[in-house]
């Protein structure tokens, strides 16, 4: 996916500059994350993939699908999404608001965190204490998701962009696996 990433970054740093500059990158934020997940929905996709539809027609379709918030109200987001759609680039949708997020979030001094971890957490309590220690070891703060992914057996795996943290078993499992066939 490395060049939906490439293809995103300028969507995503044109539309952040512009919510930036009119005090509006949260409150946009929103608007961008709904239109990502609309444009990932089966249906939808095959409607934005119609040749024979007009740009004007899919932009008020997807305009409508969306709920109502700040960005849909705001004509500069609405002209964003014409953009996009004059560009025929529906499908980086989700990667533009991915990095949008990161943006809204480097301007707070924030980075986003996926924490997997094996079981649920007990409580709040404890995420929070995770987080906290979370934020010492990456030297930032973090805006973290938390994730159940049995699959580790134990322990947690934690992404913060493109650094991972892997303290699960199923890391140390394959660590000894690989140093015993070596």
């Amino acid at each position: 996916m490395a060049e939906f990433a490439t293809i995103a970054r300028p969507y995503a740093k044109a539309l952040f500059d512009l919510a930036d500059d009119k005090q509006q990158a949260e409150s946009w934020l929103g608007g961008l994350k709904e239109l990502a997940w609309i444009v990932q929905q089966p249906s939808v996709s095959t409607l934005l993939d119609d040749t024979s539809d007009t740009v004007e027609y899919k932009v008020k379709f997807l305009l409508d699908l969306l709920s109502d918030n700040q960005a849909v109200k705001n004509e500069m987001f609405c002209n964003f999404v014409k953009v996009v759609a004059e560009a025929k680039r529906f499908f980086v949708l989700p990667e533009v608001y991915a990095q949008y997020q990161d943006l809204v979030l480097s301007r707070n001094h924030t980075k986003h965190a996926v924490i997997y971890s094996a079981f649920e957490f007990a409580g709040e309590g404890q995420k929070a204490k995770l987080l906290a220690d979370l934020e010492r070891h990456f030297n930032t703060s973090l805006d973290a998701t938390f994730k159940v992914s049995p699959e580790l057996i134990g322990g947690i795996k934690v992404e913060v962009g493109d650094q991972v943290l892997d303290l699960s078993v199923q890391n140390k499992l394959q660590k000894l696996y690989s140093a015993m066939i070596n």
